[in-house]
């Protein structure tokens, strides 16, 4: 089965300091990753250089056989770990921006999840909570209908049991031809919704491997693994 996603020996410098170094990871399609690391781990730099934000890195990325690009940016979903949407727009607005900017974009599908997640499509953007924003930017980024899904700490302003609902909307809408990449800290609230973890610290895999089967191995818990290893 061809990858969704091929690194291999990505190194990435800011002057001296290498933030990837030699990163080897492949993520085949139906795989929901769970990309571990604390922070400087070298997981945000990874992910920019996966949707084509970052470039000057030797090595070798492919996302469904080619390098990250302007083409690539077509068929991966990139949800930052900062704010991005426009806060003089409202929730309507936003979908509607979306729905212009990317021709996989499903409109219906934004409608149905933000009213899901309790979202009114008049408030504006500016008047939400953190939480609140998470939840529209989520939404948006799970109605493309992507080849690749790069979430950066998705669900770290959201309350428990919005967490929950969100997992379950992530499960319910995930189509196995694409793939996911979720990087948390939170590792034992979302641990359910992965099928594969991989390890990351100062700029390498230490580990990557299915969920289940790494478990079974270590007679831990993912945290518990996690831990000992970073």
């Amino acid at each position: 089965m061809e990858h969704i996603l091929d690194c291999h020996g990505v190194i990435k410098k800011y002057g001296k300091k290498k933030a990837l170094d030699s990163l080897t990871l492949s993520i085949k399609p139906g795989t929901i990753l769970g990309l571990l690391g604390p922070n400087g781990a070298g997981k945000t730099t990874l992910m920019k250089l996966i949707v084509s934000l970052l470039r000057n890195y030797k090595g070798d990325i492919r996302i469904n056989g080619s390098k990250p690009s302007f083409e690539t940016k077509k068929i991966v979903s990139y949800l930052p770990d900062r704010e991005f949407l426009y806060q003089w727009m409202n929730v309507e607005q936003s979908i509607a921006f979306f729905d212009h900017s990317f021709v996989d974009f499903e409109r219906d599908k934004a409608y149905h999840m933000v009213k899901s997640l309790g979202l009114n499509v008049n408030d504006k953007i500016k008047s939400l909570s953190k939480g609140m924003q998470e939840r529209l930017s989520i939404s948006l980024a799970f109605a493309r209908k992507a080849k690749l899904y790069v979430l950066d700490e998705p669900l770290a302003a959201v309350d428990p049991s919005t967490r929950d609902k969100i997992i379950q909307i992530i499960i319910e809408n995930f189509d196995p031809t694409s793939a996911i990449i979720i990087s948390t800290h939170l590792i034992n609230d979302v641990e359910k919704l992965f099928t594969d973890v991989a390890f990351v610290n100062d700029g390498k895999v230490l580990l990557q491997g299915n969920v289940q089967e790494i478990k079974n191995e270590y007679k831990q818990s993912i945290e518990e693994i996690f831990k000992s290893m970073v």
